[in-house]
């Protein structure tokens, strides 16, 4: 019964990512036009994540110091001071420092059930969760865009922004009535300079402003510190969960660095509308949640390298420009792509074989590659994307990361 109700406030809480992602990347032109901050989208889109990545070292800390109840309390009341800190902003700086509140915020709640939770679904309960975690993404890539666009015209960026408080904090709530009468997590603290060196690296990358040695000096600090708090083998892509694991750190580069940009890029590279983007930003999401529910009542070996293979082809037809049509058309495949490769990769990544990594491991290993890869794409995204030649090269980037995924998702079987 424990792991039925983990799995339910898992789904939950995938859907209030959902509905957050959907409303951050469709007002997100909106907000850098007030803002007067074209020139500085890797403040904007970044901050979230380097809170999270903040939080992971602490998070156990904090819990030790304030107990179960202390955390929540703390955790809820950061994530919606941060939120509406980036609600009343007057600049770019001002919505950054909102958004890595609540990310941190977030980070401190996810002790409660993220992590652990994991550990306590057996393979065939984890396959199903995953499922219903990507078909959670349907109804807010079908209507969240509209959605979002029509509360802005009516009440404005500020309110709207506000939007995924209610589904945030239900799930969140549902994941700790369902860990409440677990004991508290006996794994060792992470190590607190090591984790720390990846976000710091990424805040190098995000305020490097165009200095390139700035920027190459925070994405070097940034893979050192990964490859030090990841298990061993992965930055080699040693064959079976290792590679998988590096799988999962370049997909997310990819994938989720051209995501947070994909409006920026429709309105200002390609010249269309923001419904229309808002259109095209659904795409992806729409086809990963369809395919993801299909690819999980089949399995084969090949699916993780021929989805993200598509997923690249996707992100590198957007680098080369073209109509509405063409990024609608190439988004879907991508999505597509991402939906027949991730079940499969997300097994792999999470299932213990001869390398002799424990479940608690893997489960922690699993989360931090996808944080770590977006982290990284946001922030090397956002630095490049100051022109339009740069968003366009910063999509090449991603493809190639993509591409680098499929083969080490070969690698990982």
């Amino acid at each position: 019964m424990t792991g039925v109700r983990l799995a339910v406030g898992i789904v939950a809480l995938e859907f209030a990512a959902a509905v957050t992602g959907f409303v951050a990347s469709t007002l997100l032109p909106v907000v850098a036009a007030d803002l007067d901050a074209k020139d500085s989208l890797g403040l904007l889109i970044a901050g979230s994540t380097l809170g999270l990545f903040v939080a992971l070292p602490l998070a156990s800390r904090v819990l030790a110091r304030l107990g179960p109840r202390g955390t929540l309390a703390a955790g809820m009341t950061a994530y919606l001071g941060g939120l509406l800190l980036a609600a009343v902003s007057r600049s770019a700086w001002m919505f950054a420092l909102g958004q890595f509140t609540a990310g941190l915020a977030s980070g401190l709640l996810a002790v409660f059930g993220i992590s652990s939770a994991i550990r306590h679904l057996d393979d065939s309960l984890r396959i199903r969760v995953v499922a219903a975690s990507s078909a959670m993404w349907i109804v807010p890539a079908l209507v969240g865009p509209a959605a979002t666009l029509g509360l802005e015209h009516l009440v404005g960026w500020r309110w709207t922004l506000l939007l995924p408080v209610p589904f945030v904090l239900f799930g969140r709530l549902l994941v700790v009535r369902a860990t409440r009468g677990d004991p508290s997590p006996d794994d060792p603290p992470r190590p607190l300079l090591k984790t720390l060196s990846i976000p710091l690296g990424a805040t190098c990358v995000v305020f490097s402003m165009g200095f390139w040695p700035l920027a190459l000096a925070g994405a070097a600090i940034t893979v050192v510190g990964m490859i030090a708090i990841l298990p061993a083998g992965t930055a080699r892509l040693r064959p079976g969960t290792p590679a998988a694991l590096g799988a999962m750190v370049l997909f997310a580069i990819g994938y989720f660095g051209a995501d947070s940009l994909i409006t920026v890029l429709l309105t200002t590279g390609f010249g269309v509308s923001l419904g229309q983007a808002a259109i095209v930003l659904s795409a992806a999401p729409l086809g990963w949640a369809v395919t993801s529910l299909v690819a999980t009542r089949f399995t084969s070996a090949l699916f993780p390298f021929v989805g993200l293979s598509l997923t690249a082809l996707g992100t590198a037809v957007l680098a080369l420009g073209g109509s509405f049509t063409l990024a609608l058309v190439a988004w879907t495949v991508a999505g597509i792509g991402v939906g027949l490769a991730y079940p499969g990769l997300y097994i792999r990544a999470t299932t213990a074989d001869s390398s002799g990594f424990t479940a608690a491991e893997l489960a922690t290993a699993v989360i931090t590659a996808e944080c770590v890869g977006q982290l990284l794409g946001r922030a090397v995204g956002g630095a490049l994307s100051t022109s339009v030649t740069g968003l366009f090269a910063s999509y090449s980037l991603f493809a190639m990361a993509l591409a680098a995924a499929a083969i080490a998702a070969r690698r990982s079987r």
